[in-house]
């Protein structure tokens, strides 16, 4: 049996992900404020091709998603539907000229982090089968079905688009419980699922993987190929400094909100930190605000926290920072803020 290792990327990926997720909300009477509310990505982004945005603040959409839909039967793969190969640029250019789904399979394992998938694929042929294994074991409890359900049916969805709707998949294997409503999951997948499985699993028929594409084109997709590795390189290359800060302040702000701790946590001095975070068009200062903006709003509409509890928790020296703080992101104090997001909030102590 060989096998292939996808890998997501834990730094930035396209903003079209979190788009997608948006609209899914939109579809179902949601504002695109409560989509997005704690992430930390601002609205306007969501129509810039060039804005990318980190794992963390897509899985915040997804909790907020969740928040106010998940008792919608089968909404990750609902969701998943969405993502077809237009969706991924030039490496859907590339699926797309490729000799075969068997070889647009390999590609896309070869630039996996281009791909929206949060999990992490595995792919293994064995006899007349080919499986693909999807690891959730990197993500939150609370939101791995969705995840889950969302990567397993963009594989299938963009699978059809390759072959013209013809569908591989033979079964596919969930490790989460039964749902109480599955006939979504048959219409989607066009298999049933197996519920509560040992692991999470799509297998597809080898044969019909190895069909040739009807716009295969090996001109194309060597062009495609080089322009995928390009967006990998730029990718990488952005996944510096700037991004392990953000990460590291998301995780604990209180800990982490002085710089000199920062730049001792990397090893190095502040200076150097300063300098590295310009030479990528970065403060301290800005990445602080940026987090503690995104964590204040999750916090205020998403908690029963006091202003004194989100005024430490974010690092600030008193609720009063706090406070001012919040009047410059918002123009409003924290309660106006709430009261106007969800009317009838009780008054903050």
């Amino acid at each position: 049996m060989r096998s292939l290792d996808g890998n997501a990327s834990n730094g930035l990926h396209g903003v079209l992900s979190v788009r997608l997720l948006v609209e899914l909300g939109r579809e179902h009477g949601l504002s695109a404020r409560s989509c997005l509310v704690g992430s930390g990505v601002q609205e306007n982004r969501l129509g810039d091709l060039a804005a990318m945005v980190t794992a963390e603040q897509e899985l915040c959409v997804i909790r907020n998603l969740l928040g106010h839909l998940g008792s919608i039967p089968a909404l990750g793969a609902v969701a998943g539907t969405r993502y077809h190969s237009i969706s991924f640029g030039p490496l859907g250019v590339a699926l797309t000229s490729s000799a075969s789904a068997k070889e647009a399979l390999k590609l896309a394992m070869r630039y996996f982090k281009l791909t929206f998938a949060l999990t992490r694929f595995r792919v293994a042929e064995a006899q007349s089968k080919t499986l693909v294994m999807i690891d959730d074991s990197s993500l939150p409890l609370e939101l791995r079905s969705f995840i889950v359900e969302r990567d397993a049916a963009a594989l299938v969805t963009v699978q059809k688009d390759l072959l013209a709707f013809e569908s591989a998949l033979t079964a596919l294997d969930f490790n989460f419980p039964e749902p109480k409503v599955v006939a979504p999951y048959k219409a989607i997948f066009g298999v049933r699922p197996r519920f509560a499985a040992k692991e999470n699993l799509a297998t597809l028929s080898t044969e019909v993987l190895s069909q040739p594409l009807p716009q295969a084109n090996e001109l194309i997709l060597q062009m495609a190929e080089q322009q995928c590795q390009l967006m990998l390189e730029q990718q990488e290359s952005r996944t510096g400094l700037a991004t392990q800060v953000r990460v590291l302040l998301t995780h604990s702000i209180r800990e982490w909100s002085d710089m000199q701790a920062v730049a001792q946590h990397f090893c190095m001095t502040t200076r150097t930190l300063r300098r590295k975070l310009l030479s990528e068009g970065q403060t301290f200062l800005g990445l602080r605000e940026e987090v503690r903006r995104a964590l204040a709003e999750q916090y205020l509409l998403g908690s029963g926290l006091s202003i004194e509890e989100m005024s430490d928790k974010l690092g600030f020296g008193s609720p009063t920072s706090f406070i001012i703080a919040f009047k410059r992101w918002h123009g409003a104090t924290p309660f106006a803020y709430r009261s106007k997001q969800a009317p009838g909030a009780k008054q903050l102590v």
